[in-house]
């Protein structure tokens, strides 16, 4: 085993990324896996832009979640695994199979494969999704750690698949993790700076806004900075206090939609010109998610509380995380400064769930991203 060797699997994922980035700066050297390693530069180009040539400190291995081929080389040697790679919403799922099959079994793969490498550590990306979903009015708030997902409840098919994914892994590691350890980290929407246009759908949330998306859902979300969430993996792998752990990744209380616009605008001043101050009211989206399945996941968020607590990390491990408002903030301005935002809007950010409630500019993503509960996440 090689002390200072991590696997980082997805590493064309947001978090993945930043995770790279920590591990790099501590002085890892860090494997990584892909689906195809022609992304190999995309992902060295992005490193880059986060502040980290990382030469030959960084590998790559093809590995995809639905196949076992090359997880053993991907593990060989590795002291930690951080597993994020899962699927997001994309919409190639039809069923709730298409969701839950890769996200069950490609966690078991790598946990498997950790196990036969003597991995000493995984710490898995899960979700808020997990945690806080499917829940009636009389579960008590904020979310914790101990709170699993009610599956009896309203739960999309993401939720469910971070749920069952999370349960799966705790289940392998009590009957045949052997020495493995494993630690969970839950976050919510997950904020922060981008390294480049491929980014998290929580990001892409902000990017609808700034580009004059014409209103938004009475949905609210607690939120995260990336280079925080890295920094609670960094903390998890490595302090035994985190060994069989979960952490819910989070600051401050849940903010709704509207109050992300109001802060774009109150700081931004003319840059978040077209961001709107509108809000749906909710039969209007309930009718529209009759006949558009994006709307349809969104219905049962709405006025859902979804404020959660992140002091188990704080307490147990000294995590010290950014604010919320700073996390929106940095991510608004990376998306500025690397020209991601257009200055006008044009007929390709329209979409059915736009047309579905007679607005034209709703960016394709919204609701996949309200469904995954990294935003509302990720969810994340």
């Amino acid at each position: 085993m090689n002390n200072n060797l991590v696997l980082v699997t997805g590493g064309t994922g947001f978090i993945a990324q930043y995770c790279m980035l920590a591990l790099l700066n501590e002085g890892y050297t860090v494997r990584t896996t892909l689906r195809s390693l022609a992304r190999e530069a995309e992902v060295r180009a992005y490193l880059k832009v986060g502040g980290v040539d990382a030469g030959d400190r960084l590998s790559f291995v093809e590995a995809n979640l639905t196949e076992d081929q090359g997880w053993a080389e991907a593990t060989a040697d590795c002291a930690y695994v951080l597993h994020g790679a899962s699927p997001t919403p994309s919409g190639d799922q039809v069923r709730e199979e298409d969701w839950i099959n890769p996200a069950v079994e490609g966690n078991l793969r790598v946990l498997r494969a950790a196990r036969d490498s003597n991995v000493r550590r995984v710490v898995l990306t899960s979700a808020f999704g997990a945690i806080g979903v499917g829940h009636g009015p009389d579960h008590r708030r904020p979310f914790d750690e101990n709170d699993w997902s009610n599956l009896k409840g309203n739960v999309a098919p993401y939720q469910k698949s971070k749920t069952l994914s999370e349960r799966a892994a705790w289940d392998f590691l009590a009957r045949e993790g052997n020495e493995l350890e494993l630690t969970a980290i839950n976050p919510v929407a997950v904020y922060g700076p981008v390294l480049g246009a491929d980014y998290s759908h929580s990001i892409r949330l902000i990017a609808n806004m700034l580009n004059g998306q014409p209103g938004y859902v009475n949905v609210n979300s607690c939120c995260v900075d990336v280079r925080d969430v890295a920094d609670l993996h960094l903390r998890a792998m490595t302090d035994p206090a985190a060994k069989g752990e979960r952490f819910l990744a989070t600051v401050g209380k849940s903010m709704w939609m509207i109050e992300v616009a109001e802060l774009l605008k109150q700081h931004f001043g003319d840059r978040a010109a077209k961001v709107s101050t509108e809000v749906w009211p909710d039969e209007r989206v309930r009718v529209a998610g009759e006949t558009n399945a994006q709307l349809k996941a969104v219905v049962p968020l709405l006025n859902y509380d979804m404020n959660a607590i992140g002091e188990k990390a704080e307490k147990l491990l000294g995590w010290a995380p950014r604010s919320r408002e700073e996390a929106i903030i940095d991510a608004a301005e990376s998306l500025f400064r690397l020209g991601l935002v257009d200055a006008s809007i044009n007929d390709g950010a329209r979409s059915p769930m736009a047309r579905s409630l007679g607005h034209q500019n709703i960016g394709p993503h919204y609701g996949s991203a309200l469904g995954q509960l990294e935003p509302c996440s990720q969810v994340p």
